[in-house]
């Protein structure tokens, strides 16, 4: 996927979640634990790695919850 992708995707989810009561950034997570493959979340933890430009505040904090995905 493309990193621009990646990013709006990840954006989106935060901007939902951080209009939730409760823990926003667990949702987040939850959220990407959920519904993305491995790959998508290796490169979304790969882009935090590197500084997590452009993303969302919630997808920064959410970063020690997103699962890291077994290698294959």
């Amino acid at each position: 996927m493309s990193p621009d992708k990646m990013i709006t995707m990840a954006n989106q989810i935060a901007t939902f979640f951080a209009s939730q009561p409760g823990d926003r950034a667990g949702g987040v997570a939850a959220h990407i634990n959920d519904f993305w493959e491995p790959r998508m979340r290796t490169q979304l933890l790969a882009h935090l790695s590197s500084g997590g430009e452009r993303l969302h505040p919630l997808v920064i904090e959410a970063r020690d919850l997103i699962a890291v995905p077994a290698e294959a």
